[in-house]
């Protein structure tokens, strides 16, 4: 086996992780390949004297592609509200393609939540917390000492746990909620919207920074619900589906792609939705198992 080749198959054994690690850190599953296919074309021009560590070295380099990334999109993006890519699977399961990327219950609303830290928090959290980087492996990669990658890891810490919730592990459960929300929301049910739904829910709807779509958040059952009652008559070309791993939906009609919605569910309640109707963003959406079913039906 030459030496390309067998650098190839290296980095095919590394890709899995290297795209996990790059999709958390950035929240977009693009930008992630983007991301690790850049991290190939540095290793091809690297001096492979200087690799001792592959593993290493591909973490740091993925990892460094990526906070340049977060930093020029915290310049080129000012709005307030960025829901991550979602993980869209079919409730039969994650296909292997996107188990890696899921990871250990990873949910859309824990990658909201990284959208807020700042680009060296995310990167010293996720390594850390998420894949087990230690420190002193850290703090090179941010230009850091490990004491300071360390505070770093751990302000952010707190501000996720500040706003995590943990959702309910039976996929059963969380399905029959959603499917009570949007059962309430057919019939107009305002009364069953609020029962469903936690007293401080907050709904997130990113519409992407061209402002084809709003964008906005909206916080409380009440509130929630509202905007719910507008919205219902799409309910009928809503599809399960498992949204980065939770319960989740579709929406297409016409075989046109409206929006993804993700839920957490905690204690028999929605305490959290967040909906990606960006057109430009869902058109980098391989969701064609949904929109293709819905060809011969109109809005």
């Amino acid at each position: 086996m030459d030496e390309h080749a067998w650098l190839t198959e290296r980095f095919e054994e590394q890709r899995p992780r290297l795209r996990a690690v790059a999709m958390k850190l950035l929240g977009s599953l693009s930008e992630a390949d983007d991301a690790v296919q850049e991290t190939w074309l540095r290793l091809t021009r690297a001096d492979r004297d200087d690799v001792a560590n592959l593993g290493g070295f591909l973490t740091t380099v993925v990892t460094r592609v990526a906070l340049n990334m977060l930093r020029a999109r915290r310049r080129e993006e000012p709005w307030d509200v960025r829901v991550p890519d979602p993980v869209v699977t079919p409730e039969s399961g994650a296909d292997p393609e996107h188990e890696a990327v899921l990871g250990d219950a990873v949910g859309l609303a824990l990658l909201v939540v990284l959208e807020e830290l700042a680009p060296a928090e995310r990167v010293a959290f996720v390594l850390h917390d998420l894949f087990a980087v230690p420190f002193e492996e850290i703090a090179p990669m941010l230009d850091r000492s490990p004491a300071a990658a360390r505070q770093l890891a751990s302000r952010a810490r707190r501000r996720v746990r500040g706003q995590e919730v943990t959702p309910d592990p039976d996929p059963g459960r969380q399905r029959a909620v959603v499917d009570a929300f949007f059962g309430a929301a057919r019939r107009g049910d305002l009364a069953g919207l609020v029962a469903v739904l936690d007293p401080d829910v907050v709904l997130r709807a990113d519409g992407g920074p061209a402002g084809k779509r709003p964008t906005f958040a909206l916080r409380g059952a009440d509130a929630v619900a509202g905007q719910a009652i507008t919205g219902e008559r799409f309910a009928p070309y809503v599809h399960p589906a498992l949204v980065n791993g939770a319960a989740g939906v579709v929406v297409a009609a016409k075989g046109r792609l409206l929006s993804v919605m993700g839920f957490t569910v905690a204690h028999g309640r929605i305490v959290a939705i967040d909906v990606l109707w960006d057109p430009d963003r869902l058109a980098d959406l391989d969701l064609s198992r949904w929109t293709a079913a819905e060809r011969d039906a109109a809005p």
